[in-house]
């Protein structure tokens, strides 16, 4: 039977991604509302930018509950 160390370790697989998703998506936007200002055109090349670290929340999702519903 898995103790207190399964959902901590399922909530930091989650919470690092998350975090480091905020952190990569602020200087994104950040930079991307900049240029999107200067170049018009680039609008469709910087909402994929600012997607791509989305990825990051989906993998830590699906470790997260890799580690609920394996561990036993």
């Amino acid at each position: 039977m898995a103790g207190w160390e399964v959902p901590i370790g399922a909530a930091l697989a989650f919470s690092a991604g998350a975090i480091g998703t905020g952190w990569a998506q602020s200087r994104i936007g950040a930079a991307g509302a900049g240029t999107i200002a200067e170049k018009p055109e680039t609008a469709g090349s910087i909402i994929i930018i600012e997607a791509i670290p989305e990825t990051l929340v989906i993998l830590g999702f699906v470790i997260a509950s890799m580690i609920i519903l394996m561990v036993k």
